[in-house]
């Protein structure tokens, strides 16, 4: 058991809207203020997503370049990750379009896969793409499975030297065509990382919870936050916070008597950009 708890905090994410929860952070500001009172609250890494001026994801550099320094002003050892989703966009281009911010997680989905209105697409010259950019970049993966073919793909991805230790991988649980909320299918994936590496259990909608406190009994990290459930409760009738998600997660880890691994501790690791000043 690793003592210290992992914390991802995922605050916006590409689905969510003002429409279906108030709550969900979308403009600069908005992002920047929840990260900031999360890091106060406590939490590892953020995992970020940019929208545009309408609401929409966005790829631009510019966009996350604004989050990103308002977030370092007052959270400078907080490590920080953005996507590189190939749901909306599907040029190299575009999804490497960040990287060149110096960042210090860039998510890497490892393979394709049907979410249940959408596909991401991850093809193999993509995702390769995509490591020798990281590599180039200083940045590194995070490392995003929905079922154990995607973990066995890490593995020749390792073999081919494009990704290296320290490893961090968030198990998603709970998407209609991956991973469900059972005990075999956690146990198969979590025992076929590879040694040492570092995993958080995250659920979409009404999983989360579940997810979350079995990562946090086993030993775990968990992944939470609104941009994989806009409800607080089991029955998907109160909207939620962030913050509400954050606050039961620390209350979770006390009864465990799991501290919250410090940001720095976890960049120290290995997982701050390699250029990193």
């Amino acid at each position: 058991m690793n003592k210290e708890l992992i914390v991802n905090f995922t605050p916006t994410g590409m689905i969510p809207t003002k429409e279906t929860n108030p709550n969900v952070p979308i403009s600069e500001n908005e992002i920047i203020d929840d990260v900031i009172e999360a890091n106060e609250l406590g939490i590892t890494c953020v995992h970020l997503h940019a929208r545009d001026e309408k609401g929409h994801s966005t790829f631009k550099a510019e966009l996350y370049g604004r989050i990103i320094a308002g977030i370092k002003k007052h959270c400078p050892d907080l490590v920080l990750g953005v996507s590189l989703s190939g749901r909306d966009f599907h040029e190299f281009e575009k999804r490497s379009e960040v990287l060149s911010l110096g960042v210090d997680l860039g998510s890497l989905t490892l393979s394709s896969l049907n979410f249940p209105k959408q596909a991401s697409l991850n093809s193999p010259e993509m995702i390769m793409a995509l490591c020798q950019k990281m590599n180039e970049t200083g940045t590194n993966p995070e490392l995003e499975v929905f079922d154990l073919g995607m973990i066995n793909y890490s593995k020749y991805l390792i073999e081919k030297g494009l990704i290296q230790n320290p490893l961090y991988y968030n198990i998603i649980l709970g998407n209609i065509s991956g991973l469900q909320l059972n005990a075999s299918h956690i146990g198969s994936a979590i025992a076929d990382l590879p040694s040492g590496a570092l995993w958080s259990l995250g659920g979409i909608g009404s999983t989360q919870l579940s997810a979350n406190s079995i990562a946090i009994a086993i030993g775990g990290g968990v992944r939470v936050g609104i941009e994989d459930n806009i409800y607080y409760d089991q029955g998907r009738k109160e909207l939620t916070t962030n913050m509400n998600l954050l606050r039961r997660i620390h209350r979770l880890a006390d009864e465990f008597e799991r501290k919250i691994m410090k940001s720095k501790a976890f960049g120290e690791l290995g997982f701050y950009n390699k250029f990193r000043n």
